[in-house]
């Protein structure tokens, strides 16, 4: 029997590279098992995301005592400089694994900031009262702004992209200008248009660069605090925000030239992060273990809270997208969390047996990678995606990877793959902190309830636990 079929010739629908088309019915009575089929592919996909997970990526040396700030290099894609206890001031190359230029004894002591000026130069703040300012000696911008891919490059390519550009004419180990304080800096921060930064001692003071004394103290009235951390907010770069060692939170305007409101919290925040998409969102690390985001046109309560570190968390910074933030503890953690996802639930823990207790953190421009500064005289590099692949993918893999990453997102609320996608390698010491913490605060809501249980109606009414973070608000 002869039967006679309309098929399309393959000469005239194949592109010339690749597989010749394949029609297909898409109609979903021909397919009753494709459901099953589609989510034992993202089961599959789970798995292979969590074995594939392998964070690490490179680990700077250079620093004789621990790294306690880290800046982005303006316009330089893949270098960032840190500074440490040992006062000294370190341009890394993180696709060369290199180091730039490195300026020993930059300070006596402790280089509590660092801080991009106009240029190609970067401000210092140190606890020996002194700001300084210095010329950085740079890569060529052509070399350094290509996609950071760790992998592919051999020790040949490495060899070939090491020109620099020919030094300035001053000496880039001598600084362009010094700056003297009366008292030990603890944060530095520049404005984003105009040659002024703000700096944190005993008070907030905002400097011109082109004189040698502050020209605006913004010190809140009748505070005896020492301020640790200071930032210019980054779309409204003439309101800044501190954090100080007497549980405050403050916002000033550099416009007015005085402190406009003031928060006092239950605990100590260590470090803070204006969010680079939402003007009004910041970003707290707090001595109590959580991190909280606050909308500044309303400060009473905190719109979220970050659970999950179990000890002191010291540094925080956004991702350039908004969607994430990285965290650094004492507990000698590093994690990234999705805004809005309070238990940390779909975001990443990092951990190493050497790594020390974190004490800065820092997202790269493309956010892709993030960095950690601990205690033990280290940065090391991370992926922000743990699983993510580095070097050049063809157009195959690229596309089969975002069909992964779509199914797992289609069915991560199935029980079983949900179970692969939030499993997380924890070390011991911080499962056994975690348990332990967790039993004291299920002691301590229990004895509350004790108490409401045994008093007169009306007494002790139950409070939410946003509303016990602020204390009190000033204006």
């Amino acid at each position: 029997m002869k039967i006679s079929l309309l098929q399309h010739a393959t000469a005239s629908t194949s592109t010339g590279s690749g597989p010749p088309p394949v029609q297909r019915n898409l109609d979903p009575l021909v397919h009753p098992l494709s459901r099953a089929r589609e989510r034992k592919r993202a089961l599959n996909a789970s798995k292979m995301e969590r074995m594939f997970s392998k964070p690490f990526v490179a680990a700077f040396e250079g620093h004789e005592d621990a790294v306690c700030s880290m800046e982005r290099i303006r316009g330089q894609l893949g270098c960032i400089a840190s500074a440490g206890f040992d006062g000294r001031i370190i341009v890394h190359s993180l696709s060369r694994r290199d180091t730039i230029q490195a300026i020993h004894g930059a300070h006596k002591g402790k280089t509590s900031g660092l801080a991009m000026a106009s240029g190609d130069r970067l401000l210092s703040a140190s606890h020996d009262a002194s700001i300084k300012l210095w010329n950085l000696r740079l890569p060529n911008t052509d070399d350094e702004n290509d996609p950071l891919d760790l992998e592919s490059m051999g020790n040949d390519d490495r060899e070939d992209r090491m020109r620099v550009d020919e030094p300035p004419p001053t000496d880039p180990d001598t600084p362009v200008m010094v700056y003297q304080g009366k008292v030990p800096f603890n944060s530095i921060h520049h404005h984003r248009h105009l040659p002024h930064f703000a700096t944190a001692s005993n008070g907030v003071h905002v400097w011109d660069e082109t004189k040698s004394a502050p020209i605006t103290n913004l010190t809140f009235g009748g505070s005896a605090e020492t301020v640790d951390v200071v930032r210019f907010n980054m779309t409204e770069a003439s309101v800044l925000a501190s954090v100080g060692s007497d549980r405050s939170m403050c916002l000033y305007d550099v416009r007015t030239g005085k402190a406009e409101k003031r928060v006092i919290m239950q605990m100590r925040s260590n470090s803070l992060a204006w969010s680079p998409t939402m003007p009004s969102v910041l970003l707290l690390a707090s001595e109590d273990h959580n991190l909280y985001t606050f909308d500044i046109r309303s400060l009473s309560t905190p719109t979220q809270i970050y659970k999950g570190h179990v000890s002191a968390v010291i540094s925080c910074d956004w991702s350039p997208t908004g969607t994430e933030f990285v965290s650094g503890g004492w507990d000698r953690t590093v994690r990234i969390w999705k805004e809005g996802d309070g238990n940390g639930k779909e975001g990443q823990l990092y951990h190493s047996k050497r790594m020390q207790r974190v004490l800065t953190t820092l997202y790269t421009m493309d956010a892709r990678f993030v960095l950690s500064g601990s205690d033990d005289g280290n940065v090391r590099l991370w992926k922000a995606h743990a699983h993510e692949r580095l070097g050049v993918l063809d157009t195959r893999e690229r596309n089969s990877l975002e069909y992964r990453e779509a199914l797992k997102q289609r069915w991560k609320y199935d029980e079983e793959i949900g179970k692969v996608l939030r499993s997380r390698p924890t070390p011991k010491a911080i499962r056994t902190a975690a348990q332990l913490k967790r039993t004291m605060l299920d002691a301590a809501a229990e004895k509350e309830d004790r108490r409401r249980k045994h008093s007169r109606r009306g007494e002790t009414n139950p409070k939410a636990e946003r509303k016990k973070v602020v204390v009190v608000t000033q204006d």
